[in-house]
């Protein structure tokens, strides 16, 4: 099981938690949402809860729970600038489907 981040998404992550002057990484997990049935969820790290499991990679900590590890296994989290936009991009190989706005998808 692995959770692995492009160097840019990496970059990005460490400039967040540099400017915010604290965080451990990254919490990525999945909640119940939108039209699809599952939705991402980024927040930073400060205290590392009972049920994390935690991946590193480019010197950033990813921590995930157990629950959302099952939908996120081998997802490379991306941050991609596409014109006037840029974000986070997750290369999910468990989505089946998501939503036309792409805010949710399903496995």
């Amino acid at each position: 099981m692995s959770i692995t981040m492009s160097d840019s998404a990496a970059q990005r992550v460490q400039t967040f938690i540099d400017k915010r002057g604290k965080g451990l990484g990254l919490r990525l997990a999945v909640r119940t949402s939108g039209c699809s049935g599952m939705a991402y969820v980024l927040e930073f790290v400060d205290e590392i809860n009972d049920d994390d499991i935690v991946f590193e990679d480019k010197g950033v900590k990813v921590f995930i729970d157990g629950k959302s590890l099952v939908y996120l296994d081998g997802t490379e989290l991306d941050f991609v600038k596409e014109g006037l936009n840029e974000g986070f991009k997750f290369n999910n190989p468990n989505v089946l489907s998501e939503c036309g706005c792409g805010e949710s998808f399903n496995v």
